[in-house]
């Protein structure tokens, strides 16, 4: 097998894959092109967390409000504790002859403007305590028995946690 005959049998090697690397290139040169541009609005809206302009006591207010009977309605609740966020840790442990080193850190991601923030596991909603519902018709028990019912609902609480008041 002379020089000749070993740079054609490269070649036929070549040859097999020709297509797989053409392939391989042009996935390579669409990643190289950047894609659809949102415009500024959007990528707010995708990098930064809605904050509700309202708490959950002025959303309940307004929906037991609606209550028939119950008019005027004012609501109070007490947290046990606040919602938590949950960030995704990564630990690296070292292991030296004498001790295990181990080392957490909060997982990173970047935007396109090159924003950083934290890797969100988990959202731990809210947990309270108790609650107290200040209401026109709370003298009538059945729209005493829908909104103790309503708030138990929407925060989690037994019934025996909830006290509803007749507003003045």
């Amino acid at each position: 097998m002379g020089l000749r005959d070993f740079k054609k049998f490269k070649f036929k090697k070549f040859e097999k894959y020709k297509y797989v690397a053409l392939i391989i290139v042009i996935g390579i040169a669409l990643m190289a092109i950047p894609g659809n541009k949102t415009s500024e609005k959007d990528a707010e809206t995708i990098s930064t967390p809605q904050i509700f302009d309202q708490t959950i006591e002025q959303k309940l207010e307004e929906i037991l409000s609606r209550v028939d009977g119950a008019g005027t309605v004012r609501v109070y609740l007490q947290e046990l504790y606040g919602a938590q966020t949950i960030y995704q840790m990564n630990t690296d442990s070292d292991q030296s002859d004498t001790s295990v080193q181990s080392k957490e850190q909060c997982v990173v991601i970047s935007d396109r403007d090159r924003n950083e923030r934290g890797l969100v596991k988990q959202v731990i909603a809210a947990q309270y305590q108790g609650a107290i519902v200040v209401c026109q018709g709370a003298d009538n028990p059945i729209v005493k028995l829908a909104i103790a019912e309503a708030v138990s609902k929407a925060t989690g609480l037994g019934m025996n946690k909830i006290s509803i008041l007749k507003m003045q």
